[in-house]
């Protein structure tokens, strides 16, 4: 049986790289807490691994295929979205990669596939009224990034750099956007994770000197886990957060503090 009740009642929401992570913690917890998801991602698999987790739960989701760099698919995902469920008020955009894919595609997923989402996420909303638009940012959004050795030219742009800078662009569209879009009622918030225990940070994580390295800039001492940052997403998708509009929070354990 469907929730029912909850703080995200009524509200219909598009999450973007659902299928693992960040995304599909946050779609397990908006749909715990009323809301009906829809679960984007690329791998459709995984999608549909994460709803079967949600109506195990009582909760009420769909899946889709989508791949944020192609615009016409993010519109027909909204779309979708508004047709499954009558109608979409909140946008995820959370799909994305770490540092290794190259200039090119970690700059087309991490920023141009948030572009997307803001592009049509904000239009439609602004026609019906208001909705809430959530972007994953970084701690890399806000601060350069430092690891336990020296990186050179060669390395840094199709690393580090393609990522800080398009982590930094997607904390520079949530701030024009949610200047532009809250005069129509759209609220438009990104949150800056620190280093979070996922598939996309697990790599650096099992290298004892680079966790050791990566623990030591948290001042909690530890990693975060997903449902920390789903717990702050349901949370600015929600009406609690009305007056929460072109913030990057950072949800770091205090890394960015320091």
């Amino acid at each position: 049986m469907a929730q029912t009740e909850g703080r995200l009642a009524g509200k219909n929401a598009l999450i973007t790289g659902a299928g693992s992570g960040i995304g599909r913690a946050s779609a397990l917890q908006m749909a715990a807490q009323g809301a009906a998801v829809m679960c984007a991602d690329l791998d459709t698999q995984a999608a549909e691994g994460t709803v079967a987790l949600i109506a195990e739960r009582g909760g009420n989701a769909d899946s889709l295929g989508l791949d944020v760099r192609e615009s016409d698919q993010v519109l027909a995902a909204l779309q979708h979205t508004a047709g499954s469920f009558g109608s979409v008020n909140v946008l995820f955009n959370n799909a994305g990669v770490g540092g290794g894919f190259g200039w090119e595609d970690t700059v087309a997923i991490n920023l141009g596939g948030v572009f997307n989402g803001l592009y049509h996420g904000a239009r439609h909303f602004a026609a019906q009224g208001g909705g809430s638009i959530i972007n994953t940012a970084s701690v890399a959004g806000l601060v350069g990034l430092t690891g336990p050795h020296v990186v050179d030219a060669d390395e840094l742009d199709p690393g580090a750099g393609a990522y800080v800078a398009a982590k930094h662009g997607v904390a520079g569209l949530t701030k024009q956007y949610a200047v532009s879009f809250g005069p129509h009622g759209v609220r438009v918030n990104a949150i800056a994770p620190g280093y979070i225990e996922t598939p996309m940070t697990a790599e650096a994580r099992d290298d004892a000197q680079t966790r050791e390295y990566l623990l030591g800039l948290h001042p909690l001492g530890r990693f975060g886990q997903p449902q920390e940052i789903a717990a702050v997403a349901a949370f600015l998708a929600s009406d609690e957060a009305s007056f929460v509009n072109g913030v990057i929070l950072p949800v770091d354990g205090g890394y960015t503090a320091r």
